[in-house]
């Protein structure tokens, strides 16, 4: 800063007042106001798919296009944006974003491997095995991603939009028999049980900050608060409308109940929200810790993904 200074002392006296004015604007105005503009965490309980079904295919893929759709182009991937975007100065809803995006990604790989062929060692269907390649792809890139090429690459809102309409693709040619969407209980175990685990990586890193970084938390811990909260927030969503392409084996077992006390444990979770996030010390008497908080509801889900799984293998 004191070299930008003594620079700018050097420059005729207009042109310092005109970069200093610039940098003044970009400061107090571009980079608030932009980011107020851009920012949007939408944890809609009540968000709904309607629009992306298809008679005859699956409420959770629509869900899943549904969502992909509303955080790419209705709202802005702001988890990729380069430094010289308002966008990239915000942690919480980049965050948020990642957060959604990984239990998307998680669940394109039950469909490309499970739910979307008769048997695991069938054929695996080529929209679904295009969307499972392009979701699992990097949620940080831009124009140019440097750690790989110097070239200028595809970004990664670009490359979900592309997952999102293999997606589509299969949910239509699903409507019109000419995909598989397998509901078999085995199936939604090994789901289940998927979804249980990357919640499992979610408490790992829960313990690990609340034992080893407790404190004030203006970055990493409410980084990956936000982060779990969207994790928590797409499988929710994957999860009711699962309830619904499964309804059959749910009522069956008489699953009603217990997939609900699931859901709210998700919703009780996933609506967490803080002004500032604390990762107080867990026996502070003053302070509270918003990582512990959210953590309880992860468990509390996650033990209830498991009971419904064993209720399924009797």
């Amino acid at each position: 800063m004191k070299a930008l200074i003594e620079k700018l002392k050097s420059l005729p006296r207009f042109a310092a007042m005109g970069i200093a004015a610039i940098l003044l604007f970009i400061a107090l105005v571009y980079y608030p106001v932009g980011m107020v503009v851009v920012h949007h965490i939408d944890d809609s309980e009540n968000f709904s798919a309607d629009s992306y079904n298809v008679e005859g295919g699956s409420h959770a893929v629509a869900m899943a296009i549904a969502l992909i759709d509303r955080e790419t182009n209705q709202h802005r991937w702001v988890a990729s944006d380069p430094f010289f975007f308002p966008g990239a100065a915000l942690t919480r809803m980049p965050a948020f974003q990642r957060g959604i995006m990984s239990s998307l990604s998680r669940f394109s790989i039950e469909m490309y491997d499970q739910i979307g062929r008769t048997r695991g060692s069938s054929q695996a269907d080529p929209d679904l095995q295009k969307a499972n390649g392009l979701l699992n792809y990097s949620p940080t890139v831009w124009m140019f991603d440097f750690s790989t090429s110097w070239l200028p690459t595809t970004s990664s809102p670009t490359q979900y939009r592309a997952g999102m309409e293999a997606l589509k693709s299969y949910n239509n040619r699903l409507a019109k028999g000419q995909a598989v969407f397998d509901r078999r209980a085995d199936n939604l175990i090994e789901t289940l049980n998927r979804i249980a685990s990357d919640l499992g990586s979610s408490t790992g890193s829960i313990t690990e900050f609340v034992e080893n970084r407790s404190g004030f938390a203006f970055g990493g811990s409410a980084d990956l608060f936000y982060h779990t909260k969207g994790r928590l927030y797409g499988n929710y969503m994957l999860l009711r409308e699962l309830q619904i392409d499964f309804a059959d084996i749910i009522k069956e077992k008489q699953l009603e109940s217990i997939w609900a006390q699931m859901l709210d444990s998700f919703r009780d979770g996933m609506m967490l929200h803080n002004f500032i996030i604390f990762n107080a010390r867990p026996d502070s008497q003053f302070l509270p810790n918003h990582l512990a908080a959210q953590g309880f509801f992860v468990m509390r889900a996650r033990t209830q993904l498991y009971e419904v799984t064993n209720i399924l293998l009797k």
